[in-house]
């Protein structure tokens, strides 16, 4: 039984609802349906959903001028339809696609959100907002959120320009500004939850730095790190989560990775720190999200469990999820 100081938080990873994705919300006239209604129902189920939300939301702003930069997200206001139907309380821009559009679309998409009632983290109009953690309560327990990413440097907001909370943690672990940030919300909430984007995409395992940067985090005083970046899942270290992979998009996929296959992550997690991480197998098709079945859940089990074991984790089935002890 749940004790009546814990919460449960669930963990989206990437979700781009922008450039193919945006065009389906287009044709659909709404931000509604992409995400099948029994994952909407896990996602509800918990006190709290927080996700990545890898593009800004406009319909303005100039392309990043960037010659070396491959790919742009950006989403129609209707997107964030999506985000109410799943009940995302708290989305991280802490990537290196909120600025796509640059500073005008992203705060449009501040100002979206803002209507929609989600608190944002990881990025702002300045510095100071950008590195400002969100402080939600949450069933008498008060949560702080804190979003991060170590690319790109471009991207990091400074006094007086719009951006990213930008921490170089391929140098630097963990700066003296984010420990301190995660110091202080510690003091000031039950649970921090800290939201990195780390690391580089399609990599199975966790790189030294972002193992580094984990390990510093919770000496801080993080009572759950959920990372993202990779577009695949990584396994878990409890009370770390090095990668929660993707959950909507429209990218090419790797036969291999299988980044079209993910995980819809909930956390049962208290002040002194989670005991419970259970996952719903996930499948996107065709720019649309369901529970994965068949083969792709069993591959996804495989994974989990293979991904899990580098950390000494064991993971069971339970029901339709997957539990990892």
């Amino acid at each position: 039984m749940r004790s009546s100081r814990e919460i449960r938080i669930a963990l989206i990873g990437d979700t781009m609802l922008g450039r193919g994705v945006g065009s389906e919300i287009a044709r659909r006239g709404t931000g509604k349906g992409l995400v099948a209604p029994e994952v909407v129902e896990a996602a509800r189920v918990a006190d709290l959903v927080v996700l990545n939300l890898e593009c800004c939301v406009s319909e303005r702003g100039e392309r990043w001028p960037d010659p070396g930069k491959p790919f742009f997200f950006r989403g129609p206001p209707a997107a964030l339809e999506c985000l109410d139907e799943l009940g995302v309380g708290c989305v991280t821009l802490a990537n290196n696609h909120i600025l796509d559009y640059g500073p005008l679309a992203l705060l449009d998409t501040l100002d979206h959100l803002a209507g929609a009632g989600i608190a944002c983290v990881g990025a702002g109009a300045d510095v100071s907002q950008a590195r400002r953690p969100a402080i939600l309560s949450v069933h008498g327990l008060e949560v702080a959120v804190v979003g991060v990413t170590d690319h790109p440097a471009g991207f990091a907001a400074g006094p007086g320009r719009p951006g990213v909370a930008y921490a170089n943690l391929w140098d630097d672990p963990v700066p003296a500004w984010l420990a301190d940030e995660v110091a202080a919300a510690r003091r000031r909430a039950d649970v921090v939850l800290v939201t990195p984007h780390w690391g580089p995409n399609m990599t199975t395992s966790p790189l030294p730095h972002v193992r580094a940067a984990a390990a510093r985090l919770v000496e801080a005083g993080a009572t759950v790190v959920a990372g993202h970046s990779a577009h695949v899942f990584q396994g878990v270290a409890p009370p770390v989560l090095f990668d929660l992979g993707d959950f909507i998009d429209d990218y090419v996929v790797d036969p291999e990775l299988r980044n079209d296959l993910g995980l819809l992550w909930t956390v049962t997690v208290g002040s002194a720190g989670p005991t419970r991480v259970e996952c719903l197998p996930l499948a996107i098709t065709d720019r649309r999200t369901a529970a994965a079945i068949g083969e792709d859940r069993a591959w996804i089990e495989q994974r989990l469990r293979a991904a899990c074991a580098e950390f000494g984790s064991t993971v069971r089935r339970e029901g339709g999820c997957l539990v990892v002890e």
